[in-house]
């Protein structure tokens, strides 16, 4: 019995001592916190995109999305040094204190300024390379597209699409893509998450984007994800960026295939934090009907039939702490008169609004599309 009972008391004491191992180890598992945050231009208050956010002296690291936003999970408690860099950009250092099963919203402001490079290369897409498989994907910028030889002096998106290996056009006439081999029904084309049909006009040379209104491009030609459904060729997934809070501004160009206006800036006083509201409006007007008249004699008292008119507005109200909701709307149309044939006239008129919610401490970046519409004829 006396031996019972001293196992009975060990089995207790091994039982308690073993509650107290598991409640240390859970604590120091639980003890972990978020940073997360956006950042932005401190010129004109526009996202910072791919900039590289890290802990200094850690391994915890991220880039910046099309939005600017950033977010670094489960980082123990403790106190640290944030630190943000980017090519276009000084860098910005700042202290962040990370509590335990808290989210700390930091968000960054950067200021123009060149880094110097020195016997390094560092690369911000090695984190995401060990943790996200991005097979067949290419990434276009507006840099990109400038860089391309274009018509007329005017760069284009679907001018770059076709130097990409795997993109085949129709040549002049058609305005039609095909990807991979699959026909020009199987690509999905979205605009700031809207879907927009009939994306390249009929003359094969221009799409209905303006270069400078996109902030980048993504293009799946394989392995995207099932919330993309719907197609089996390629996914072209391109954002538009907001207006500028520097201040009213504009930009005109003409080629002989036609004319483009752009117009952006606040609505309001910017306030101290970075936040405001801004807009930006585009229009493209081809005259290749009068043009063609001028510049080959050979050309008919008609002209070439291609006609076509893209316009995109786009207002965004930025808080303070980070959060954004915009309003978008558009209206392209393409007009083909082919003498005796037949007319193929389209329009596409559409509009829509996302929210980029980081207000609360348990919100993390939300993007939805509140409402959409689309008509096309």
């Amino acid at each position: 019995m006396q031996g019972s009972k001293t196992g009975r008391t060990t089995s207790k004491r091994l039982g308690v001592l073993l509650l107290f191992i598991l409640a240390g180890f859970s604590g120091s598992v639980m003890a972990q916190g978020t940073v997360k945050g956006f950042v932005t231009a401190k010129d004109d208050g526009s996202p910072v995109l791919f900039a590289a956010v890290v802990l200094e002296g850690t391994t915890f690291g991220v880039s910046t999305d099309t939005q600017g936003y950033y977010s670094l999970s489960k980082v123990p408690v403790g106190t640290y040094t944030l630190v943000v860099s980017s090519v276009e950009y000084a860098i910005q250092r700042t202290e962040v204190v990370v509590l335990d099963d808290r989210v700390v919203t930091k968000n960054m402001v950067l200021e123009s300024g060149l880094v110097e490079l020195q016997d390094a290369v560092i690369s911000t897409e090695r984190g995401e390379q060990l943790n996200t498989v991005r097979m067949s994907v290419e990434s276009i910028q507006p840099s990109d597209i400038k860089r391309i030889p274009s018509l007329g002096g005017t760069p284009d998106l679907v001018q770059v699409l076709q130097t990409l290996p795997g993109f085949v056009s129709t040549g002049d006439q058609g305005g039609q893509l095909y990807i991979r081999g699959g026909s020009p029904v199987q690509n999905k084309v979205l605009l700031d998450g809207m879907i927009i049909y009939n994306a390249f006009h009929s003359i094969g040379l221009f799409s209905v984007f303006d270069t400078d209104i996109i902030s980048n491009a993504d293009i799946y030609t394989g392995g995207f994800s099932g919330r993309y459904g719907g197609r089996i060729s390629s996914i072209m997934d391109i954002s538009t960026r907001n207006g500028s809070l520097a201040g009213l501004s504009g930009r005109i160009g003409a080629s002989p295939f036609g004319s483009k206006l752009l117009i952006e800036g606040p609505l309001g006083k910017r306030n101290e934090r970075g936040g405001g509201t801004s807009f930006i409006l585009s229009g493209k007007r081809s005259y290749l009907e009068q043009s063609s008249k001028l510049l080959y004699s050979y050309i008919d008292e008609d002209g070439l039939p291609f006609n076509f008119t893209d316009l995109y507005g786009k207002i965004t109200f930025a808080g303070s702490a980070g959060s954004r909701m915009s309003l978008f709307g558009f209206s392209f149309s393409d007009d083909v008169s082919y003498k005796a044939l037949s007319n193929l006239d389209w329009t596409n008129v559409g509009g829509g609004g996302t929210i980029h919610c980081c207000t609360h401490w348990k919100c993390g970046v939300d993007q939805r599309k509140f409402r959409e519409f689309t008509l096309s004829h």
